[in-house]
């Protein structure tokens, strides 16, 4: 399915699918709403395609006649903006590969809505420039920081299984990116697992060194998410920020200076370092493919199986099913 269909057929979309066990979605009979929906909470972090939909104003235009108001809610990270999805707090979001395995396998109350398809060029494992680590290989013994449940943290876990290091081979230093920035400057880490914009902000700044890494096994993908209790009261409403925000995406890569600017304006990280990010980042709004969902369930299937989520989860069953190619 292409794009502009999937749009055309999420637009037109009057049910969502839901219920079974937690997460189970299975087609139901739609949910009537009680009453128009009157307000659509974000979630955004601040580099991303939600920030591009918020600065041009796309949701409030579009929802202007319906008298709907549209809130912003800033997060640093996706662990929490999930939290907040899943408690009812925003109604929709976007976050990495990882956090939305994590929050599944704890019952959250969330759908993949759609995605943005990545090469994975912007994350890297970085070390110091004098390094004598050369190789995912060399990192056998070494301390890394990284970020727990993060895209790093997947970035890390497939890039020593594609060397045939195992997980315990390493000291997995579970740090916050500004924690581990420092403590890479200083020698308490020999290498990080980091995503945009830190990943450009190490090189630019410390003068960090990327190790080479397999990007057949390391691509990751983006998602947006929504509430599953909000998408199914509302799929209209679902279908038509996923329309807005895919124009914010066709902006974003027409307009890449301008939308460095923008995040650097935002984040208060130097422009150089945001559009080093920006000229590497992938802005391709996408239904979720057979593709997307494959490499999805290979990130939650290395999680499982070193025992970071307590059972094994199945992706497909918090897709919304009017997402799907």
């Amino acid at each position: 399915m292409t794009r502009r269909l999937f749009l055309v057929s999420v637009a037109g979309a009057m049910a969502v699918a839901s219920g079974g066990g937690a997460f189970a979605v299975t087609p139901v009979t739609p949910v009537t709403p009680a009453a128009p929906v009157k307000q659509i909470r974000v979630g955004y972090q601040k580099t991303s395609a939600l920030l591009v939909t918020k600065a041009l104003g796309l949701l409030e235009k579009r929802f202007a006649s319906e008298g709907v108001a549209v809130s912003w809610h800033d997060f640093q990270a996706g662990p929490p903006l999930l939290e907040a999805l899943n408690a009812g707090a925003i109604d929709y979001g976007y976050t990495g590969d990882s956090p939305p395995i994590f929050a599944q396998a704890a019952r959250a109350k969330l759908l993949y809505v759609a995605a943005i398809p990545a090469r994975g060029e912007g994350q890297g494992i970085v070390v110091q420039a004098n390094s004598p680590i050369r190789t995912v290989a060399d990192l056998k013994g070494r301390k890394v920081g990284v970020a727990k449940g993060s895209s790093g943290h997947n970035l890390l876990i497939a890039s020593l299984e594609s060397a045939h290091v195992e997980w315990d081979e390493i000291s997995a230093i579970y740090l916050s990116p500004a924690d581990a920035s420092a403590a890479l400057a200083n020698g308490a880490i020999d290498a990080w697992s980091i995503w945009d914009p830190f990943y450009a902000i190490a090189e630019i700044g410390i003068k960090a060194r990327s190790l080479p890494v397999d990007r057949n096994a390391t691509r990751q993908n983006s998602f947006f998410l929504a509430n599953r209790d909000f998408t199914a009261k509302y799929p209209e409403t679902v279908a038509a920020i996923n329309a807005e925000v895919s124009k914010a995406t066709d902006w974003a890569a027409a307009h890449r200076d301008e939308t460095a600017k923008l995040f650097a304006e935002a984040s208060g990280v130097d422009f150089v370092a945001q559009k080093r990010s920006v000229d590497r980042a992938e802005y391709t709004f996408s239904p979720l493919t057979p593709a997307v969902l494959d490499l999805q369930q290979q990130v939650a299937d290395r999680y499982f199986k070193l025992k970071l989520i307590p059972n094994r989860i199945d992706v497909r069953e918090i897709v919304w099913e009017k997402a799907r190619a």
